[in-house]
């Protein structure tokens, strides 16, 4: 436990007094009505909104997840969730714009723009509980479970106390500014985090016990956890940890902020912004930030903590009164921590604060905007006035605090979550990039694809059939088994059963009407031969068809900006990375390559869309 000054104390409390402030001057305009409260009115820049979402991506599990990732599987463990920049950058370049035509409040509105009949309405009330409520609730405890360690081992705090503090002020400035005090709010709190997340990792590099960067490089606890990728004579850990992510988990899963086809929060900043052409500034922007600079301020800390704390046990020593069903390598981020000097102790702890309420507001803003929108406003009472869907967003946000707090108080660890996630998403994905391009797709799809993953994923991590399948510890006799397949084959085998049932389920249940998926041209204008069908029909039934295509199809240059923008920004995080290695050569050539890919990519993006801000 450590001690805090009065120096500590002045950057806490005044960066709460702060994030208060910017909430209570917002409140008044915000309550005007739901489009205030949860877009605030689409005018919002693509800076603004591109800060906001790498500030609600940084939270206080997310260094504690990377922490976790590096002890167990080492700097290459966390192509669990680089994968996903594939995704990302086919957000920028071929969803964003379609997201800002589509004019909806929330991605799960959409429903009934793609979808028709009561499918699509049962569609949008399902979607808006589970994930406006469930998946939320998990992920918001996530983070919550993170604070709670951290409050344990740097501050000695219970964890209802440090749920009471954070949770406190997070949930009375995001209930009374809305999304916009949520956006203003975190432009200030990436800055803050930043700072912290980099000042914390230069100390603690630099401790005596560590030593330095060098010596750090050299360390024998150190040494075999650098690769960026695995290793290729590792059979399983470069299926596990590279190919699998690279080849299935980006366009299978579903995860907050890195949906297939976009969605959730992410979706909620591009409906808020001025124009198509901010969305796609701000979405590139998130994905820059996002995966090719962060992530090392958090690894370095990482690594300098198996010096310190080379394993659970060392932990355990340090810190004896952490609770026994807390203890894990995400702790470790932690434990270094406290070995921070006053000051810059108040900075740091000040920037794990900032993390915390730019997630947790964003998430209850974003939840709040399905209870309301979706849910509330179409189910229960359809004539509500403004004022009573914002009052109603106000309670629903105190609500899913309460809820995910509860939650986070029984949780262990982040990846723990992550995986979980991950699972209950997986085989969904791919529905969710094809929704806008074939008109075959219908409400049936979705709904057994949510069915069948969530079933599968319950049988395989909470009953023996998992261990038949893929072995381990039987969950009733406690004795070793041998599965069917490898144990690296669980992830591939839930997508291969989903996407297998859904399109099953699409094949031989109707298409949707004429009228929905025409309509659905005239807005979107999505363009390709997914459509030609519905283009054709159009014609016969007297529609003009000009107005169902926008002429030129650029989703082929989507695709290909999508490849060299992730050469870019991969080549960015390899340098990044070797030049703090210390491994100049390879740091300098690939620094060459990341500014050669962003220039073809300059030339890419002139194709796609003549972008001005």
């Amino acid at each position: 436990m450590i001690s805090l000054n009065g120096y500590d104390y002045a950057f806490i409390i005044g960066f709460f007094l702060v994030t208060l402030t910017i909430g209570f001057v917002v409140s008044k305009k915000s309550g005007k009505s739901t489009s205030e409260y949860f877009l605030s009115g689409r005018t919002m820049p693509w800076w603004l909104l591109g800060v906001s979402m790498v500030a609600t991506t940084f939270s206080t599990d997310t260094p504690n997840l990377v922490t976790d990732i590096v002890r167990d599987k080492g700097v290459s463990g966390n192509w669990v969730w680089w994968a996903f920049l594939i995704t990302g950058l086919l957000t920028v370049f071929v969803y964003a714009k379609l997201w800002r035509k589509s004019g909806v409040n929330t991605d799960i509105e959409f429903y009934e723009l793609r979808y028709g009949g009561k499918p699509a309405r049962f569609l949008r009330a399902f979607r808006a509980v589970y994930l406006g409520v469930v998946f939320n609730v998990l992920a918001m405890a996530a983070v919550t479970l993170a604070a709670i360690k951290i409050g344990q081992v740097m501050l000695g705090l219970t964890p209802l106390q440090t749920i009471f503090i954070g949770g406190i002020v997070t949930v009375v400035f995001s209930t009374v500014g809305g999304f916009k005090g949520v956006v203003y709010t975190d432009f200030i709190l990436f800055f803050v985090a930043m700072f912290g997340g980099i000042a914390a990792a230069y100390y603690c590099v630099n401790l005596p016990e560590v030593g330095g960067l060098t010596a750090l490089m050299e360390n024998e606890n150190v040494v075999n956890k650098l690769d960026i990728l695995p290793s290729f004579t590792d059979t399983e850990a470069l299926i596990t940890l590279l190919i699998i992510p690279l080849a299935v988990q980006w366009w299978s899963a579903w995860y907050p902020g890195a949906e297939p086809g976009g969605g959730g929060y992410i979706a909620q900043r591009m409906l808020a912004a001025k124009n198509e052409n901010h969305a796609i500034g701000a979405t590139f922007f998130f994905n820059i930030l996002h995966y090719a600079l962060r992530p090392w301020p958090w690894i370095l800390v990482a690594l300098a903590s198996l010096v310190v704390y080379p394993d659970i046990a060392s932990i355990q020593a340090a810190f004896p009164n952490i609770a026994e069903d807390k203890l894990g390598h995400d702790l470790a981020y932690s434990a270094m921590l406290t070995k921070l000097p006053n000051g810059l102790l108040g900075i740091v702890l000040t920037s794990l604060v900032a993390a915390y309420m730019s997630t947790i507001s964003t998430h209850l803003n974003w939840g709040s905007s399905y209870i309301v929108n979706d849910f509330y406003k179409q189910h229960i009472k359809t004539d509500a006035s403004e004022k009573e869907l914002v009052n109603v967003g106000r309670l629903s946000t105190i609500l899913l605090m309460v809820v995910s707090a509860a939650l986070a108080l029984v949780l262990t660890n982040a990846l723990q979550l992550f995986n979980i996630i991950l699972m209950f998403g997986a085989g969904t994905g791919l529905i969710f990039i094809l929704r806008w391009f074939w008109w075959r797709i219908n409400a049936w799809s979705e709904i057994s694809a949510m069915i069948v993953s969530g079933v599968i994923s319950i049988l395989i991590s909470f009953t023996s059939f998992g261990d038949w399948l893929f072995g381990g510890t039987h969950l009733v006799t406690g004795v070793e088994v041998e599965g069917l397949m490898p144990s690296w084959m669980t992830y591939p085998f839930i997508v291969l059963v989903t996407t297998i049932s859904w399109l099953l389920v699409t094949l031989f249940t109707p298409a949707e009407s004429s009228a929905t998926l025409i309509n659905f041209c005239k807005k979107i204008q999505p363009g390709g031969p997914g459509w030609t069908k519905v283009i054709e029909k159009s014609k016969l039934e007297n529609h003009d068809a000009s107005e169902l295509t926008s002429g030129s199809w650029n989703v082929p240059s989507g695709i290909l900006a999508t490849l060299v923008g992730c050469g870019a920004v991969y080549s960015a995080l390899f340098a990044t990375g070797y030049w703090i290695y210390g491994r100049y050569t390879k740091a300098i050539l690939l620094t060459l390559s990341t500014l050669i890919f962003a220039l073809v990519l300059k030339q890419l993006w002139k194709k796609i869309k003549t972008v001005t801000f």
